[in-house]
């Protein structure tokens, strides 16, 4: 489970322990809260342990895998949630290496991380790889344009991988989350939150446990016959109101 040290990815992380998954929480080097969140997995009761490395760089991910497979064992189900700053800016302030910037985390690592890790899988024939995108996808709000480009690249890894790796047994879908606050979100204005929430037909915000049950949807046996698909958990916002 990559980026899994806080916000949604350490819900989604417990939630898949209580799924009875091995969880491997990944972050970067330094990052202190990614042992907190294996060792309260542990202390529930279920299965953790901490994989610090930078799953943008290719020797990090090559030994993360080495690593995951002699502690935990073999891979059956990836979870794509690393993402890096994600700084507004005007249309045309934003240069190529800000795209590169996001690419990094959206394409580049799960193309490292599948290559690492799907030959196993395909091997065992079985396998569970979800990403975690965003509604921003398909409706960028203004300053946000190379991050929406990035998670739009990140739907074509997924589509492609999917068709590729289905007779292998192994599914690739996403979960698109709309707006749900987490820790980095606490020092937004109030009425950041306000205006939002006026856009979600289901008239309330969403919480990180919503994303962990779709992802827990699509890493279990019965997903076994759904790949390539998108779930859009905001409340019914793409809706329009």
């Amino acid at each position: 489970m990559t980026g899994s040290s806080r916000g949604l990815g350490s819900v989604i992380a417990r939630r898949l322990a209580a799924d009875g998954f091995a969880v491997a929480v990944n972050s970067v080097r330094g990052d202190s809260q990614a042992g907190e969140v294996a060792a309260g997995v542990r202390l529930a009761g279920g299965v953790a342990e901490e994989f610090l490395a930078d799953v943008t760089d290719e020797r990090q991910v090559a030994e993360l895998a080495v690593a995951i497979a002699e502690r935990l064992g073999p891979v059956d189900v990836l979870v794509l949630n690393a993402t890096g700053p994600q700084p507004d800016a005007a249309l045309l302030d934003v240069v190529w290496d800000d795209h590169l910037a996001q690419l990094e985390f959206f394409v580049k690592s799960p193309v490292l991380l599948g290559r690492a890790l799907v030959p196993g899988m395909q091997a065992r024939q079985f396998g569970r790889i979800v990403s975690i995108d965003s509604e921003t996808a398909h409706r960028p709000p203004p300053g946000r344009s190379a991050y929406a480009t990035a998670k739009d690249a990140q739907i074509g890894f997924t589509l492609s991988w999917a068709r590729a790796l289905a007779p292998s047994g192994i599914t690739v879908n996403a979960v698109a989350p709309g707006f749900i606050p987490v820790e980095r979100h606490a020092d937004l204005p109030a009425d950041v939150f306000t205006s939002y929430l006026a856009t979600v037909p289901a008239a309330r915000m969403g919480m990180p446990e919503d994303i962990a049950h779709a992802v827990s949807f699509f890493t279990s046996e019965g997903a076994s016959f759904v790949t390539g698909q998108r779930i859009v958990v905001d409340g019914g916002r793409a809706l329009g109101m």
